[in-house]
Parts: structure tokens; C-alpha cells; sequence
């Protein structure tokens, strides 16, 4: 009955990966076909003759559509790209921030299963939408940005689900260690977002978002078939699952089948009765919440702004066209994937999340402004840099938005109540989707005035969080 439970348990690590890394694999593209939306093209007199011919024929996509110029895709080929690229990303990140703040409260009174299945099908319509314009030949603007804001907010949908449903699987035992190998889900899930939104991206960028879109959409159906959302209803689900015997858990004899049975009816009581989803006030009133959303809300600010803006940001750089600039900065979300698994191992071993996220902040300052000097110095210079800046940076981001979340929803100060997970935890993501959502519309209006300025204004957030962090280590509530 044990090894059945930890099989489940595995099957169940590896489903909300897949379900979650979808999610980031469907917001990546825009980073990458920014590129395309807008090129840097000179007008015939200001270069020789044969060269401009030369390089409109590397510009000119495979499909030349209608009012699509050489510098881009109509509307974003004006002079005003960048605050009209960063409006694309406020859209999304706004309507993100703010239905995170519901939708931890709604999912703590909906079937997870439910919840999360409906919120991944609509987010695989709304992002096929953004990319149906081009094969519409569509240029108007609040398209784009209509299809931003729903899937902005139909993406709240995910994180609380997700992270209730691992919370209540795993214990707290090694929490930051599985968490934090868990959570590399979000870079993995940008870094295939970035290969096949790059892979179509200079031929065809309607596919870039057709295909997360079917994807995203594919795996919520999934999530409907599959996902069991408590430990404790494993015995409602056991004979789905004995029909897939591929899930690894296989139905267990009449009598532990009882037991188990027996034991769920003791723990949700025989008439279902459950205690009551803790209230807004009530979640924020938790020691640690509004410190640790604080430094979500600057952290997330930095890790999203590379996120957005990376892609672009090299092609400047390097000079690289908008598919090898994508293909590069997934070398950001590799060094994240390492910096989520370093936090949560040291996080454990020191039994300390704020003073862990202070060290990795405190070095992430400085490693932002080596990665500005050095990476104009070559590719090889912006390979390093890139993997040691995406660990600082998202190191400490993936351990509140993981292990600490799930430690201030089982907080000993809810006296065993089990349902304040969903609610605590789009309580912090949502404040940090806030600084999400700054970030890049800071780096669109910033950036015309040099690249050095953005990432001045990133420092200056990294120290912001490493205060709201230190705080937090120093205040009578550490953890």
C-alpha cells in the first residue's frame, strides 16, 4: 500500500510538471516573435545598394502578406515599437496580477481537477488567437491586446491548482529539495516555448502561437482525465486508474481498500463536512505573507523582465536574427532550473527560506551588472553570463513561489486547517505578478534611452527584495 501511494505520488509530480510547464511554454512566444513583429531595417540611402538588397532578402519572411512592411508587422513597425511591444505585455501581466488575487479564492471552493481543466483549454484558445492574427491578416492592435488580457487571466487558473495539489501530496519533509526540482517546470516549459515559438518564428509566427496553444489545450484535457487532487481521495480514483494501468497505482485488495476507505471517512467525516475555506483577511493575517509577496512582487519584477525582453535585448546586442536570439536565451532558464534546485537544497539544509533568498539576492545584484558590461563583449561572455544571472535571479523567485507558499498555507497558526494553500499562494504569486507586470512595461519605456538604464532599474529591484528579504530573516517569524 505504501510503494502504491509513492508510485501515485510520482505520477502525480509528474503530471502537474507537465500541466504547469505548459502554462509557461504557452507565454513565451511573444518574447520571441518580437523579433519579427518588429525589424531594424535602413532605409536604401543610408547603406550601399547591393547591401540593403542583400539584407531586405534576409528580412523578407517566406509569406509576404499585405500591409506587412519591411521593418515588421503592422502596427508594430512604427518608430514606437518597444511602448507598444511592452503594452502587448502589460495586457497579459495586469489581467494576470489581478485574477490571481480571485482565483485563489475561487479555486479553494472548486474541484481542482475542474478548475485547472477549464482555465488550460481557454488558455489554449486565447493563445492560438493571438497568432490567428497573422493568418487573418489582422493589424489592429486591441486584437492582440484583447487576446493578452483573457489569457492573462485565464492563466490564474494554474498556479494555485498546482501548487495545492503538490502541496497536499508531499509533506514537508525535503520540501525544498523535491519543490525546487518541481519547480524547474517554469524554465523548462520557456525553454520549449522558446524552440518551437523559434522554430517557426522567421517563416510562419502564427504557428509560434497555434501550436503552444494546441498543446496547452491537449494537456488540459489531461489534467480532466487524470489528476487526483488530495492523497485522500485516492480511493474514489482507484478504479480509473486500475482501467490505466499505466498510472502505476493498481487497485489494492478488499480490505486496505476499506482501511483507506474508513480513514477518509474520518478525516472529511461521514456526512463531508470540511473546515471552511479561510478568508482573504485571513490568509494576509498569516506571519510571513505580506513580507515574503513583498519580495515576490521584486523579484518577479527582474525574472520577468528577462522573460519579455531577453530575446530582443540579444538581438540588439549580438545582432542575431529573432530564431537564434530565442534559442539563446533559454540558456537564462537553464541557469534557473539550477539556481530553483540550489535554493531548495540549501533552503532544507539550513531550514531558512528568507536567509536563503537574502544570500542568492545579495549576489544577484552584481551579477546583473556583469551581464550588462560583459555581455557586449562576445557570445561566449553572454553564454556564462546568462546561466549565472538565471540562477541568482530565479533562484530565489521559485522558492517563495514554491516551498514557502506551500509552508505559510499549512502554517501552524491555521491550527490544521488545510484549506488556506490555494488562497495564500495567489495571495503571493499575485502580489509578485504586480512587479511581473512592471517589469517589462518599465523596460519598454526605459529602454529607448539605452539598455544600461534597464538594467539599472532591474538592480535597483534586486535590492528592493533583498531588504524585504532581510527583514523577514531578522523578524520574530523567520522561515
Amino acid at each position: 500500500m505504501q510503494k502504491d501511494n509513492w508510485m501515485c505520488r510520482a505520477f502525480i509530480f509528474v503530471l502537474t510538471f507537465l500541466l504547469y510547464a505548459s502554462f509557461h511554454l504557452s507565454r513565451k512566444p511573444i518574447s520571441i516573435v518580437k523579433g519579427e513583429l518588429h525589424k531594424h531595417c535602413a532605409p536604401p540611402n543610408e547603406v550601399e545598394l547591393s547591401s540593403y538588397k542583400e539584407y531586405a532578402i534576409q528580412i523578407q519572411p517566406v509569406k509576404k502578406l499585405s500591409n506587412e512592411s519591411q521593418c515588421g508587422w503592422e502596427p508594430f513597425d512604427k518608430n514606437n515599437y518597444k511602448q507598444l511591444l511592452g503594452a502587448l505585455d502589460y495586457s497579459f501581466l495586469c489581467a494576470y496580477a489581478v485574477g490571481m488575487y480571485l482565483s485563489g479564492i475561487i479555486g479553494e471552493r472548486l474541484p481542482i481537477r475542474y478548475y485547472l481543466t477549464v482555465g488550460m483549454l481557454a488558455s489554449g484558445l486565447f493563445t492560438a488567437m493571438f497568432g490567428l492574427g497573422y493568418f487573418y491578416n489582422i493589424h489592429n492592435l486591441w486584437f492582440y491586446m484583447i487576446a493578452q488580457i483573457a489569457n492573462g487571466l485565464v492563466q490564474t487558473t494554474g498556479w494555485p491548482s498546482v501548487v495545492t495539489c503538490i502541496g497536499n501530496w508531499f509533506g514537508k519533509g525535503r520540501r525544498g529539495l523535491i519543490m525546487g526540482i518541481w519547480n524547474s517546470h517554469t524554465s523548462v516549459g520557456n525553454i520549449l516555448g522558446s524552440l518551437i515559438a523559434g522554430y517557426w518564428v522567421s517563416t510562419c509566427w502564427g504557428l509560434s502561437f497555434v501550436v503552444p496553444g494546441v498543446i496547452i489545450a491537449c494537456l488540459g484535457i489531461v489534467c480532466f482525465l487524470f489528476l487526483i487532487e488530495h492523497v485522500n481521495d485516492l480511493v474514489v480514483y482507484y478504479i480509473h486508474l486500475n482501467v490505466f494501468t499505466f498510472l502505476f497505482c493498481l487497485l489494492p485488495d478488499r480490505e486496505n481498500c476499506m482501511v483507506l476507505l474508513n480513514h477518509n471517512m474520518a478525516v472529511n467525516g461521514e456526512g463531508g463536512t470540511r473546515m471552511s475555506a479561510i478568508s482573504f483577511i485571513g490568509a494576509l493575517r498569516i506571519p510571513g505573507v505580506i513580507e515574503f509577496s513583498l519580495c515576490l512582487l521584486f523579484a518577479k519584477l527582474v525574472s520577468y523582465t528577462f522573460l519579455f525582453w531577453l530575446p530582443l535585448y540579444i538581438t540588439n546586442v549580438e545582432h542575431l536574427d529573432a530564431k537564434r536570439a530565442g534559442d539563446l536565451s533559454t540558456l537564462f532558464d537553464v541557469g534557473g532550473i539550477f539556481g530553483g534546485i540550489l535554493a531548495g537544497m540549501i533552503s532544507d539544509r539550513l531550514e531558512k527560506r528568507a536567509s536563503t533568498c537574502g544570500m542568492m539576492l545579495l549576489l544577484a545584484a552584481p551579477a546583473l551588472y556583469m551581464f550588462s558590461a560583459i555581455s557586449k563583449m562576445g557570445l561566449e561572455a553572454t553564454v556564462v553570463m546568462l546561466l549565472i544571472s538565471g540562477a541568482l535571479v530565479n533562484g530565489p523567485y521559485a522558492l517563495i513561489t514554491t516551498a514557502v507558499s506551500a509552508d505559510l498555507g499549512t502554517h501552524k497558526s491555521l491550527k490544521g486547517n488545510a484549506r488556506a494553500l490555494s488562497t495564500v499562494t495567489a495571495i503571493i504569486d499575485g502580489t509578485g505578478s504586480v512587479g511581473a507586470a512592471l517589469g517589462p512595461l518599465l523596460a519598454g519605456l526605459i529602454s529607448p534611452s539605452g539598455w544600461n538604464n534597464v538594467f539599472y532599474m532591474l538592480m535597483m529591484a534586486d535590492a528592493c527584495a533583498l531588504l524585504v528579504s532581510l527583514n523577514k530573516t531578522f523578524s520574530l517569524f523567520p522561515i
